[in-house]
């Protein structure tokens, strides 16, 4: 028993499913196939929009690093004004309690 000799009484063996090897070789290369040519694409794409960025920046006036120190400076700024306004406060401010 469990070694595949057992004999089925009553019912008729069933076929085994037989799978053309070239079939399933040729299905393997083509998805393989597709694959590479997949990737290649995706290269290509990054390539194309890795390219459009540098010109994209190389027209900007100033450079984004440039942008982003002075953003962050205008942030601090603001967050010591809005601190310091909060710590004088105001007596008659709106959002006071009564």
């Amino acid at each position: 028993m469990g070694d595949g000799s057992e004999v089925m009484t009553g019912q008729a063996s069933q076929p085994r499913i037989q799978v053309s090897q070239g079939l399933v070789v040729g299905g393997a290369v083509l998805v393989g196939l597709g694959g590479l040519l997949g990737l290649t694409g995706m290269l290509l794409v990054a390539s194309a929009v890795a390219s459009a960025t540098r010109r994209w920046m190389r027209q900007l006036e100033r450079p984004p690093t440039e942008t982003a120190k002075l953003k962050w400076q205008q942030a601090r700024a603001a967050t010591s004004a809005g601190t310091e306004a909060w710590r004088s406060g105001s007596p008659t401010g709106s959002s006071a309690s009564p």
